[in-house]
């Protein structure tokens, strides 16, 4: 598998061109698309949450890329790749080896090898040039104005989560027992289109990115997900401050004039909309349960981090120690209804944040691991911007979200393999050998 690639502009190529493409590409279309497919269990937080068809087409997707490479008889990954992304497997398997109960966080281990680590390199091997870079991109929009479309619709027909004692929650095909999920497949599509319409010179394909930015708008208001609108918000700045100054204060007042207009003068979920957007300045004066329930298991993921600094307390170890860990702020689980499931009560098993999360079960060594393969796959993004402004966007944009939402979610849920192939698209462009044409 070559891995120095020429730089055509990230644009649609003629139909043949993309039908070939798209037939290479399939294994990673096919984890896409079968997000699609509605999911019967709960997003489990933490290492839980297997068990999608998506995540079995992952695993398919993994083994025909190594039969691939083994018929190719060439080394598929460069040094630093290889070393990039073998990174989180050192702190995963010191945390499984120390933990004080190593069976019970094999599943674990198999978990975060899986996202972090076999998924993306798959992806990226996957990857021959910035024409497959655009047809996974490409596919991740077209997921996303799926999954927008469906939660615009529950919110219309009142069919969508229970929120504020109304089923009116925007989660797509994703269920009330995983409401991050549609919010997490739409901003990755905004920040895509995003990245695209900025570092697209002006035409077809610049023209048909700011449509589905419009588009993809208005579910992201309608999942009432203030930790999707805080990632989308400073990572669209970020990709509007790398394009130049005059442009980022362009598009923030066209942007704020939309926002006026979706939400003022159409009044789409004006009232809701408001009172979630004042709820994050309240977080600390005066916030609600959920916030009180997410700082509470912060500070049990502390306790947890202080008693094992090195290697914590091992993968899968958040929810039983939790209990010995919180205070009596906590309650016991978050209420799920709506969306065509019935009232219940879900479990709060992880701290919904990643950092913390890693750092309690893996300790330091395990955070510097993974964070330290993420922060260099950002740099290496950042490194490329001359070589192609718009994948250089995409690529940035994307691991810029992850880490931001990083602070108020974690890993579980359907949602989750997408995420693995999202850093699979940043890893090509940040790690395979680019030049310019």
């Amino acid at each position: 598998m070559a891995a120095t690639v020429t730089v055509p502009a990230l644009a649609p190529a003629d139909v043949r061109d993309w039908a070939r493409r798209a037939g290479t590409l399939s294994p990673v279309l096919a984890v896409i698309a079968l997000l699609l497919v509605p999911g019967e269990g709960g997003a489990e937080g933490g290492t839980g949450g297997t068990g999608t068809v998506a995540d079995a087409a992952s695993g398919l997707l993994v083994l025909i890329c190594l039969v691939r490479v083994l018929r190719g008889g060439a080394r598929p990954l460069t040094r630093t790749a290889a070393v990039v992304l073998g990174l989180p497997v050192l702190g995963v398997c010191l945390a499984a080896i120390t933990s004080n109960d190593p069976a019970a966080s094999l599943p674990g281990v198999a978990r975060y090898v899986q996202v972090f680590v076999l998924v993306p390199a798959a992806v990226l091997l996957m990857i021959r040039d910035r024409r497959d870079f655009a047809v996974v991109a490409w596919g991740l929009i077209a997921l996303a104005l799926v999954q927008g479309a469906v939660g615009v619709a529950q919110y219309l027909t009142g069919t969508g989560a229970s929120y504020m004692g109304e089923d009116v929650r925007a989660v797509g095909t994703f269920g009330p027992t995983d409401v991050m999920g549609m919010a997490t497949v739409v901003s990755y599509g905004l920040v895509v289109v995003t990245g695209i319409a900025l570092g697209s010179r002006p035409g077809r394909t610049r023209t048909a990115a700011l449509v589905c930015a419009g588009l993809l708008f208005v579910p992201l208001v309608l999942s009432f997900s203030r930790g999707a609108w805080i990632a989308t918000v400073l990572a669209c700045g970020i990709q509007l401050l790398l394009s130049g100054p005059r442009r980022a204060a362009c598009v923030a007042l066209a942007a704020g004039a939309l926002g006026v207009v979706m939400v003022g003068g159409l009044g789409i979920g004006s009232s809701m909309v408001k009172e979630r957007v004042a709820s994050i300045s309240q977080v600390a004066a005066a916030p609600d349960q959920s916030v009180t329930d997410r700082y509470t298991m912060w500070a049990a993921a502390g306790r947890m981090w202080a008693a094992e600094p090195v290697t914590g307390v091992g993968l899968k170890g958040f929810p039983q120690y939790r209990d010995s860990n919180a205070s009596l702020a906590l309650s016991s689980g978050s209420d799920t209804a709506g969306a065509g499931s019935a009232f219940a009560r879900q479990p709060l098993l992880s701290p919904h944040n990643m950092y913390l999360l890693v750092l309690s079960e893996q300790g330091l060594f395990g955070l510097l691991a993974l964070a330290g393969s993420w922060l260099a796959l950002l740099v290496g993004a950042l490194r490329r911007r001359r070589l192609g402004a718009d994948c250089a966007l995409v690529a940035t944009g994307l691991i810029g979200w992850q880490l931001i939402d990083f602070f108020y979610a974690d890993i579980g849920g359907p949602s989750t393999v997408l995420m693995s192939v999202v850093l699979g698209l940043a890893a090509w462009w940040a790690l395979a050998e680019v030049r310019r044409a």
